[in-house]
């Protein structure tokens, strides 16, 4: 069979190369532009939230090279969760608040502005233990499906910290809370504290750390000065605040010993940061 020649085509001819880069880089700029003016807003708080982070790689740089990059992950991870409890609390009473900020081996905190009523400050203290104590329980439960100890371990890892944090001291969470209810009990919390620390073989610098932050308040107190909101604070309120401290440190104990349950010699061995 012949082979006819092909129709002429009606497209027009290509343009220039040059033209059609030039016109794509065009378009992509002001693509970008556009991008950049509809979304600034969420650009503004990328950089607020950026602004912070070198104390968060700070701190987990240094866990990396004591730890190992495993254990470290964990650890902050678990650090932030606890601070964004407090961050979210400042939040819903509609109170300023910085974002965590993290110390190397310390922990971490997060700055806020101090509430009127007395019964809110200690909920905002509060926050950040009831987020741990819900994340270890959250991780039980992953643990019990998925039958991995690794769970189990990061469980036990953040009851242990926030069973911690829960101390009837200041610096501590358990300190703010218990200071709304009678400040005279954080003597016996600094008591709680050192024994604590020689239980566990606590570092005697963080042990001396923690007390140097916390003697000005303790001072005060025994001084018989006395947190000026605390008049204004109801007996039901003080019941309330006695009763959700209590309730925490119960579920963190429980969940607590359900880790350990899990991570005993008998059950697999214990688990490979």
């Amino acid at each position: 069979m012949d082979h006819l020649p092909p129709p002429p085509s009606d497209d027009p001819a290509p343009k220039p190369a040059s033209r059609s880069l030039s016109g794509t880089i065009g378009t992509a700029g002001a693509a970008i532009l556009a991008f950049l003016l509809k979304f600034k807003l969420a650009l503004l708080v990328g950089l607020k939230l950026l602004a912070p982070s070198w104390t968060f790689l700070l701190s987990l740089w240094i866990y990396v090279a004591l730890f190992g990059w495993r254990l470290a992950v964990v650890v902050m991870l678990l650090l932030l969760a606890h601070e964004l409890g407090h961050y979210f609390a400042f939040r819903a009473y509609g109170l300023p608040v910085r974002l965590p900020s993290f110390i190397p081996l310390l922990g971490a905190f997060t700055a806020g502005a101090a509430p009127e009523n007395l019964e809110h400050d200690a909920n905002i203290a509060l926050a950040g233990p009831l987020t741990g104590m819900g994340l270890a329980a959250a991780c039980v439960a992953i643990g019990m499906i998925a039958h991995d100890r690794f769970w189990y371990a990061c469980a036990d890892l953040s009851a242990f910290l926030n069973l911690f944090n829960m101390i009837p001291m200041p610096p501590f969470d358990g300190g703010r809370i218990i200071g709304a209810l009678w400040p005279p009990l954080w003597i016996g919390g600094f008591l709680a504290f050192v024994v604590f620390a020689v239980y566990f073989h606590i570092p005697i610098l963080f042990v001396a750390i923690i007390g140097l932050l916390g003697v000005p308040a303790m001072l005060a107190a025994w001084r018989g000065q006395v947190d000026p909101r605390a008049a204004a604070l109801t007996f039901s309120a003080r019941l309330r605040i006695s009763g959700w401290y209590l309730a925490t440190l119960l579920g963190l104990l429980l969940v607590l010993g359900r880790a350990h349950a899990a991570l005993a010699p008998g059950s697999s061995g214990a688990p490979n940061w």
